[in-house]
C-alpha cells in the first residue's frame, strides 16, 4: 500500500512539474509579441481568428466567442491586416464557421476579405495549415491572451513568425474552467513539439489575395 502510494504521489509531483515548466515556456516564449493596442502592434497581411463555439451549455452567447470576432474587427478597421482567417472545427459543427463569417460580415468585415479553415480541428492545426494551406508564413493571431500565448509557442516551433493580438478577457469566474484546462493544453502543446505531432488534415492549397 505504501508502494503504491509513494508511485501515485510520484505520478502526481512529475505531472504538477511538468505543468509548471510548460506553462513557463510558453510565457516566456510569448514575452514582447502579444499586444493589446490596435495602434502599437505591427501590421500582418492575415490576422487569423481562432474559433471557439458560438454558444455555451445554457444557450447564451459564448463571451471568447463575442471577444475574439471584436478583437479581429477592431484589427482590421485598424487597418493592421488585410484579411481575416477564421479557423475551426467542421467536424463538429458543420454550419460554425458559416455562422463565423455572417458575424465578421456584421460587425464590418467585406465577405471577400474573410477566408474560412474548415480543419482547424486544434490550434496546432491552424497554425500550421495558416502556412502550407494558406500560404502565409507571418501571422497574427486573434484571441485572448493565454490562448495566443500558446499559439505562438506553436506556430514558431512550425517556422511561422507570429505575433497576438489581445481580445478582451471574460471575468475569472466565467472563465475559471478554461484557466485550468489552459494549463494542461500547454503541457500537450509542448508534448506535440517534443513527439512530433502533425495536422490531422491539409489538403489543396488556397491563396489568400
Amino acid at each position: 500500500m505504501k508502494k503504491t502510494l509513494k508511485i501515485f504521489s510520484a505520478i502526481i509531483f512529475a505531472l504538477l512539474v511538468s505543468i509548471f515548466i510548460s506553462n513557463q515556456i510558453i510565457i516566456s516564449n510569448a514575452k514582447g509579441q502579444v499586444y493589446n493596442s490596435s495602434t502599437e502592434i505591427p501590421k500582418n497581411k492575415v490576422g487569423i481568428v481562432l474559433g471557439t463555439p458560438k454558444f455555451v451549455s445554457n444557450g447564451l452567447i459564448n463571451l471568447y466567442y463575442q471577444y475574439r470576432l471584436e478583437g479581429a474587427a477592431q484589427l482590421f478597421k485598424a487597418k493592421k491586416v488585410d484579411f481575416i482567417l477564421a479557423s475551426g472545427d467542421n467536424l463538429t459543427s458543420n454550419n460554425e464557421l458559416f455562422v463565423f463569417k455572417e458575424d465578421l460580415i456584421k460587425l464590418g468585415i467585406p465577405a471577400d476579405k474573410i477566408f474560412l479553415d474548415y480543419a482547424g480541428f486544434r490550434t496546432l492545426d491552424s497554425m500550421v495549415r495558416a502556412k502550407e494551406i494558406f500560404g502565409q508564413e507571418s501571422i497574427t493571431i486573434i484571441s485572448q491572451k493565454f490562448h495566443n500565448e500558446r499559439a505562438i509557442y506553436l506556430a514558431e516551433k512550425f517556422d511561422i513568425k507570429a505575433i497576438g493580438f489581445n481580445a478582451k478577457d471574460v471575468s475569472s469566474d466565467y472563465g475559471r474552467y478554461t484557466s485550468l484546462r489552459e494549463y494542461l493544453a500547454r503541457s500537450k502543446a509542448v508534448l506535440d513539439i517534443l513527439i512530433g505531432t502533425q495536422p490531422k488534415f491539409l489538403g489543396e492549397k488556397i491563396e489568400i489575395k
